[in-house]
């Protein structure tokens, strides 16, 4: 068996302004419902809120707790403009470009002759390991899934376990005005890691091109974080969302 560089996370230092944002670890238990794989007490130490987050180059997705946050959450969603979801037609992956392309101005870890995905399983990953011989292809890693709350323990030959979800999905974006951007603008979308966290590929299978009306993530903890996220990326790209979507994002972040 061939042997594999590891790199192991170390938190990173925070400043006062984000302390507050960071991940609520005291109040986290398991979710409802969640299994003996669910992650542990202190599964969200590295993981980041979205409100500390902005572009996205910071791992995980972090509960959001207390009044200020939610307010912070309820303000930037209301802001969101609606509009109604339209037709698919037309819509191909390749109108974004290739998957996981690394050579996409405009976007955080972009042309530093690492793919997309491996980018992201490096960021979101902890006790990386490298292929021999590479500092960029991942041959296995830990994983904190915010979606399900589990803790997966990944490896290559089983790829399809973890999944890079787009936040807010190719095909909801071409619905909302995408299919009549630039084709660069198209593929920064789908390679900005605003818009990309890995999670548990079950759980990015059951979610399709969904809006928050149709799907949430199934950790209640993280519902808000999550769809603050999908209003960051709606206002990054200057983004209608539907109306029953807004409301629904709204509700996740009441108090």
């Amino acid at each position: 068996m061939s042997r594999s560089r590891i790199i192991s996370p170390s938190l990173s230092l925070l400043t006062a302004a984000v302390i507050p944002y960071i991940s609520g670890c005291d109040a986290l238990g398991q979710a409802d419902g969640a299994d003996p794989g669910s992650a542990p007490h202190g599964a969200y130490t590295r993981a980041v809120s979205p409100l500390a987050n902005p572009d996205g180059t910071k791992p995980g997705l972090a509960p959001l707790n207390g009044s200020a946050q939610l307010a912070a959450a309820r303000d930037l969603i209301a802001g969101l403009a609606v509009k109604g979801r339209g037709p698919r037609t037309g819509y191909e992956r390749d109108e974004f470009g290739y998957a996981w392309k690394d050579a996409v101005d405009g976007v955080p870890l972009a042309r530093n002759g690492c793919d997309t995905r491996n980018d992201l399983l490096k960021l979101h990953g902890g006790n990386v390991r490298f292929r021999t011989g590479s500092d960029c292809v991942v041959v296995s890693m830990t994983l904190h899934d915010p979606y399900t709350g589990k803790t997966i323990e990944w490896r290559k030959q089983k790829a399809a376990e973890v999944q890079i979800d787009h936040v807010v999905p190719l095909s909801y974006s071409w619905q909302m005005g995408s299919s009549r951007w630039a084709r660069d603008k198209r593929e920064r979308f789908a390679n900005d890691v605003l818009n990309l966290i890995p999670v548990q590929g079950r759980a990015n299978s059951a979610k399709s091109d969904s809006g928050p009306a149709a799907w949430l993530p199934p950790d209640k903890r993280i519902r808000c974080s999550y769809v603050v996220r999908f209003a960051q990326v709606a206002v990054k790209y200057e983004m209608p969302v539907t109306g029953p979507d807004k409301a629904a994002m709204l509700r996740q972040c009441a108090d």
